[in-house]
């Protein structure tokens, strides 16, 4: 009867866990290559640049999930519609995955494509809404849609579930635009979604977040709105550029420890005053 050799036990441990090191490292390229894939989908959906507005700023600050796959749900956008406005709109797919950041881009272009059709933010987000029960996906999306008029300072805005916009003006008043909104996107038919109307006058800001900015483990929704409203506040007293606003608020949810995407989007007036 033959023994079998200590070396032999050796090899085989060696051979075994050479096979258990290449499944890992293979497992390990392959999540990589997904996270790549997921990261450049979100990424290509996204603007590229922001359209200019006379006497207006425009700023954004975005910050992909910090781990995994969990990228995709939130989205910001900024386009001149074919009436000569701004359209502003932001907004959080429900998942964060690479469905979640394929949806997204559907709701995005949406919005564009009905934008040419009309520019009042109400019925744009009721339009949407209506193409993406169309589209039989279980997805649904939480926005807010901005039209800005640059020629005289008007601001109307239309919320689909989505966090309220955060006001602030030049002489240190701050706060919430505290709107009926409607549901998000994609869950209701025949939905109606109430219009708010504002005007910016010189120095005034307007702040568009999602949710990742926030709420996180650390911070419930009214403390991180609270903290929003506050950097507002103080930006539009001491006269901040909008970008300056966008970077202070981004740097302010990145302190929470969000794992969520997080998106900011700031309209600033740059102070010359606006036209009747």
């Amino acid at each position: 009867m033959s023994r079998k050799r200590p070396t032999d036990d050796g090899d085989e441990l060696l051979a075994r866990l050479g096979e258990l090191t290449a499944q890992a490292r293979e497992r390990a390229e392959l999540q990589r290559s997904r996270v790549e894939l997921a990261v450049a989908l979100q990424r290509g959906m996204l603007p590229a640049s922001l359209p200019a507005a006379r006497r207006f700023r425009l700023a954004v600050e975005y910050a992909p999930a910090c781990h995994g796959l969990s990228v995709g749900g939130d989205w910001y956008d900024a386009f001149t519609m074919p009436d000569g406005c701004i359209g502003l709109s932001i907004g959080d797919v429900q998942g964060h995955n690479i469905e979640a950041a394929a949806f997204m881009g559907q709701v995005r272009v949406g919005l564009r494509a009905l934008a040419s059709v009309t520019s009042e933010p109400g019925e744009l987000l009721a339009r949407t809404n209506d193409l993406l029960l169309s589209l039989g996906t279980d997805l649904f999306a939480t926005c807010t849609f901005v039209r800005l008029d640059p020629s005289t300072g008007v601001l109307e805005s239309a919320r689909a579930g989505h966090i309220p916009l955060v006001w602030a003006t030049a002489d240190g008043r701050s706060g919430l635009v505290e709107d009926d909104g409607g549901p998000p996107l994609g869950i209701l038919a025949g939905t109606e979604y109430p219009v708010a109307r504002h005007r910016l006058a010189a120095g005034d800001v307007f702040v568009l977040v999602t949710d990742g900015v926030v709420e996180g483990p650390a911070l419930s929704l009214d403390e991180g709105l609270d903290q929003v409203v506050r950097l507002a506040g103080v930006a539009a007293v001491a006269g901040l550029e909008a970008s300056a606003l966008a970077t202070a608020v981004i740097k302010g949810a990145e302190r929470v420890g969000h794992a969520d995407d997080a998106a900011v989007l700031v309209v600033g007036h740059d102070g010359t005053g606006t036209q009747s």
